[in-house]
């Protein structure tokens, strides 16, 4: 014989377990948030590449990864390729047409920044070097030493700025792979001797991810572990740009 009475003490579990699952989803999706925004602020952030002022090393929207990790142990460092905040009237204005999903999933490093105000450039010399152009050959001339760049796109010249600077304290000096078609420090010689400050820099790009294709690290050639880079930047070196 039954009494009709529904079994609450079942149902009552049913809810709790319910209930119990939840907050543990909600508590790992909460912690894998929090770790991604941490990784992005503190070791690595995605970026597309904007321009082709890289080729060929990088490509138009090409996804690559920055370590900041690696910029501040072993600070910034000839030939590594970096991204930087814009130091001043290098970019166009421009305005984001990321809505307000895209924006968190770029803050929270599931997609790449999409800001307008990163650019992607070759470190070719750092504080106290001196960098010239051009060799007779129209090559860079750093601390004395003619250098031989591979990386250069291939039928790009380097000679379109004639210039002669010792990069200033705490700055780099940046070149595209891409001469003929980069902006870069050579442009900008009346700030700062065109040098980026590098308190700008956000990272050394050490990843390249997409298209997956083209998967692989992005490293410094050999050619800066040359140690006469590292002499007394003033022997040795060819006449200042508009000397005879």
């Amino acid at each position: 014989m039954t009494t009709g009475e529904p079994a609450a003490p079942e149902q009552s579990e049913s809810g709790n377990s319910l209930l119990n699952a939840v907050k543990e989803i909600v508590i790992v999706l909460v912690c894998a948030l929090v770790l991604s925004v941490l990784v992005r602020t503190f070791l690595v952030q995605a970026f597309y590449v904007p321009s082709q002022s890289m080729e060929n090393t990088l490509m138009v929207n090409d996804r690559i990864i920055a370590s900041k990790i690696n910029t501040k142990i072993g600070g910034v460092n000839r030939g590594e390729v970096v991204v930087f905040k814009d130091p001043g009237n290098w970019l166009p204005e421009s305005h984001s047409n990321a809505g307000p999903v895209q924006k968190a999933m770029e803050f929270i490093g599931v997609l790449p920044s999409s800001s307008g105000d990163d650019l992607v450039k070759r470190v070719i010399g750092v504080a106290g070097d001196r960098v010239v152009c051009c060799s007779p050959s129209g090559q860079i001339v750093l601390n004395g030493v003619v250098l031989n760049e591979p990386y250069i796109k291939p039928g790009s010249s380097t000679n379109q700025k004639v210039f002669d600077v010792t990069v200033p304290d705490d700055s780099i000096f940046v070149m595209g792979d891409n001469r003929e078609a980069s902006a870069d420090s050579r442009f900008h010689l009346d700030e700062n001797d065109g040098a980026v400050p590098v308190g700008n820099v956000v990272g050394k790009v050490v990843l390249k991810v997409w298209p997956f294709s083209q998967f692989g690290t992005v490293g410094t050639p050999e050619v800066f572990d040359d140690p006469a880079l590292n002499k007394n930047p003033g022997a040795g070196l060819l006449p200042s740009a508009g000397e005879k």
